[in-house]
């Protein structure tokens, strides 16, 4: 029981102040809010498109890595390196876009164009979200981009591919209008393990940091993760038993 002059700080329903003063006209009510609810991130954020530049190279390269994952997207895993960052950058710049969100980069998109007699195709050769900013529009902002200006240097045609297992993917460009789907089979052979290429080994190498490596670009050779660490060949267990 609470005497005259005593306080008393509890919650009580705003339906229920009136009757609690009418009966104790001695008890003094505090109204204390709740607390207020962080801000949640918009689901639609402010998103900024630009070319890629210099410094975008090595986030937009790891950002790849983190997507294009070997257990999800084998072939995707298997041609994505730093490469196909580079040589877009420095090929078809107008071509390479980043996004950012409050300056963190978000996504990138990598494409060019490909000329075939009368016909100018616009080559869609990489898109990637970062998986915070996934479902919120950035893949949208990009892609939209980099098709206005491939129309303006002249494409009219669109062409986009992507690993079978990424239906995210699919179901993006099949809601950007694409269809004609087809399929595309990608064979592998892992030499070290076939007895028919074993001469050939032994004259140059098992290619598993024997001798130097040459200056030459390969496309989707992943040879090269931290210092002096192999990076592991996606799906070589597949290649046991020689057909």
């Amino acid at each position: 029981m609470l005497r005259q002059g005593q306080e008393c700080i509890f919650w009580l329903p705003q339906a229920a102040l009136t009757g609690v003063l009418g009966r104790f006209n001695h008890i003094k009510i505090i109204q204390i809010q709740p607390p207020a609810m962080p801000a949640e991130r918009p689901s639609r954020p402010e998103t900024t498109i630009r070319e890629m530049e210099l410094d975008d190279l090595a986030p937009v390269y790891h950002m790849g890595e983190r997507l294009f994952t070997c257990d999800l997207y084998p072939f995707l895993y298997r041609t994505w390196d730093e490469w196909e960052v580079v040589g877009h950058y420095n090929t078809d710049p107008e071509f390479s876009l980043v996004a950012e969100v409050d300056d963190v980069l978000a996504g990138f998109i990598l494409g060019t164009l490909i000329s075939k007699a009368s016909w100018t195709y616009g080559y869609i050769v990489w898109l990637g979200v970062d998986r915070p900013y996934q479902s919120t529009g950035v893949a949208h902002r990009l892609y939209d981009r980099l098709v206005e200006r491939m129309v303006e240097a002249g494409a009219r045609y669109l062409i986009a591919d992507t690993d079978p297992s990424n239906t995210a993917a699919l179901k993006f460009f099949t809601k950007k209008g694409f269809k004609d789907e087809r399929k595309h089979v990608v064979l592998s052979l892992n030499l070290s393990r076939t007895e028919r290429y074993r001469a050939i080994l032994d004259r140059h190498g098992e290619g598993h940091g024997d001798g130097e490596a040459k200056p030459r670009r390969s496309r989707g050779v992943k040879t090269v993760s931290k210092a002096g660490q192999q990076k592991h060949l996606c799906g070589t267990p597949l290649l046991d038993e020689e057909s």
